[in-house]
């Protein structure tokens, strides 16, 4: 169990398929687990991070976003791995949904991500638990975000963000869950922190 400790055990069921149960947890209000290293021990059960090199010189920068069967994303099987892109304009939030089957592997290349993830999948040792991360050019790291993990993302700063990503699956909207970027159950606090 996570350090979230207002998380109960159960929570609202939310529709899956297969093995894999799925709730929505009870959550005190707060952003869970600020995670600061990709090692960290607070993670999310199946969710990585992997540090990825940016190269600056006068012209702009490169990244290397994935190598097909290399790193996190290693073993998506490339006949039906999928890669996507969003761009995203300042405040924007787009919270929360989940996959039942699918995984994610995302790679923020412009812009300031703070990042939300929640373990809904009721059989995890870290149900319930919830992890805030800030990622992209001053955290450069890529993401693996396992099925049965909600995830959502606000944009931060006063610039476009831009996130390219890598699904081991083809986009199938019957396996694509949602909740509300405010859903009272999650009760995530998008609030700038003033502290």
């Amino acid at each position: 169990m996570s350090s979230d400790t207002a998380t109960k055990m159960t929570g609202r069921r939310l529709p899956s398929a297969g093995e894999r149960e799925l709730a929505a947890p009870e959550c005190s209000k707060g952003i869970g687990d600020l995670i600061g290293s990709p090692d960290s021990p607070k993670l999310i059960e199946g969710v990585k991070l992997l540090p990825f090199s940016i190269f600056p010189d006068d012209r702009g920068y490169f990244l290397e976003v994935q190598r097909i069967g290399r790193g996190l994303a290693a073993a998506f099987p490339p006949e039906t791995t999928q890669v996507s892109a969003a761009l995203n304009y300042p405040g924007t939030v787009k919270a929360f949904h989940y996959h039942v089957r699918q995984t994610d592997c995302w790679a923020p290349v412009k812009g300031l991500f703070q990042v939300a993830l929640v373990d809904l999948r009721l059989a995890s040792p870290t149900f319930g638990a919830r992890n805030t991360m800030y990622i992209g050019p001053l955290r450069p790291w890529q993401l693996l975000i396992p099925p049965g993990v909600a995830h959502g993302y606000k944009v931060i700063g006063r610039e476009d963000a831009f996130l390219v990503y890598l699904t081991d699956r083809f986009y199938d909207p019957s396996d694509e869950g949602r909740l509300p970027y405010d859903d009272a159950s999650i009760n995530y606090d998008w609030e700038t922190q003033h502290k």
